[in-house]
């Protein structure tokens, strides 16, 4: 049986990938380390907590003492490392917080691993889950590949490439069996309202205002969370040491253009008339190092490894939405801050 460490796996891509390795395999032992911090909810595995091969540890991965404890105690043969501060408004306003957690907390999974590996690899991985936006700006044209070049622009980027340095200096100076994978953005259910597609779908039902930076021109690439899970199922099983992927959903929209699908999907399941919402569009100052565009070139995973994305984004966008519109109680749950009640019952 395999030992396998998530971290941050009661947050909203873990939660997904928490699922997909419990259900997918049975004989392996998927332990979810999550110190539940505002973004993390329980409630997104309630379908799981009570399976044989899922157990929960609240841990800090900041806490060093407490993480070489989990490996000791479930025997970890293998981490998939998620918990990460990753929203960019956040880190603007407490960069410091980022630094710990995304770099110290990183680091310390690092040498909790080597130690109790120690030196005995074979048949042993640390996977870690990063950014596209460790690779800066990109202009009209061009795609990021694993040969760009970094350029962070935010506290959370760069806290997000010092990471993505220690762990390949694990690797090079230890001969600790690492991969790395960087994703765009993710959208689907379960995650955080935040984030600009739930917060934005949730605005829309409510006929609150949607706020964009400056003209909404700024460009992502959007991924459905379940194929990113999916991404990280095959890097983590079939991906070189010593790699990284990028995993992208080779789809690309500018803001003001998604929100106006979300605005009109979320419209057309509550049956409103066309055009509806498009009063509730607001520009608002542009953020500070807000870059104009991301997109992400994953030839190298699916040429390699065979994956690539399962949904067209209307399609996506169209479960996502519905899905929040059908599970108003676990979004007034987080919006009023129940789900923190979820963890004590359990």
């Amino acid at each position: 049986m395999k030992n396998i460490l998530v971290t941050g796996g009661a947050g909203f891509i873990g939660s997904h990938l928490v699922r997909l390795l419990v259900n997918t395999y049975p004989d392996y032992h998927i332990v979810n380390m999550d110190v539940l911090t505002y973004a993390g909810n329980l409630e997104n595995l309630k379908d799981v907590e009570d399976k044989d091969n899922y157990t929960f540890v609240k841990c800090d991965i900041c806490d060093i003492e407490s993480v070489k404890q989990v490996f000791e105690v479930h025997q970890i043969d293998s981490v998939i490392h998620l918990a990460a501060e990753s929203h960019v408004d956040r880190s603007i306003e407490d960069p410091f917080s980022f630094a710990q957690t995304n770099v110290m907390g990183t680091l310390s999974l690092l040498q909790a691993a080597k130690n109790y590996w120690n030196t005995d690899f074979e048949n042993k991985l640390f996977y870690h889950v990063s950014t596209d936006e460790v690779y800066g700006s990109l202009g009209e044209e061009g795609f990021f590949t694993e040969e760009s070049a970094y350029d962070p622009h935010s506290p959370y980027s760069a806290s997000k490439a010092s990471s993505d340095h220690f762990v390949r200096a694990f690797h090079d100076t230890y001969g600790l069996p690492t991969v790395i994978s960087n994703c765009s953005n993710n959208y689907g259910s379960y995650q955080f309202p935040e984030k600009l597609i739930p917060l934005f779908i949730n605005n829309i039902v409510n006929n609150k205002p949607l706020p964009i930076y400056g003209k909404g021109e700024n460009v992502r690439d959007w991924l459905f969370v379940d194929d990113h899970a999916r991404a990280i199922d095959v890097i983590f099983h079939k991906g070189k040491l010593g790699d990284t992927y990028n995993i992208g959903g080779f789809n690309e929209w500018k803001n003001i253009d998604l929100i106006k699908v979300l605005i009109k999907t979320v419209d057309c399941l509550l049956g409103r008339g066309e055009g509806t919402s498009d009063k509730l569009i607001t520009y608002v100052t542009d953020r500070a190092g807000h870059d104009l565009r991301y997109a992400i070139d994953s030839s190298k995973l699916k040429d390699e490894l065979g994956w690539e994305p399962s949904l067209q984004f209307e399609e996506g966008i169209e479960k996502t939405v519905a899905w929040y519109i059908d599970n108003k109680e676990w979004l007034e749950n987080i919006t009023s801050g129940d789900y923190k009640e979820y963890y004590k019952k359990i």
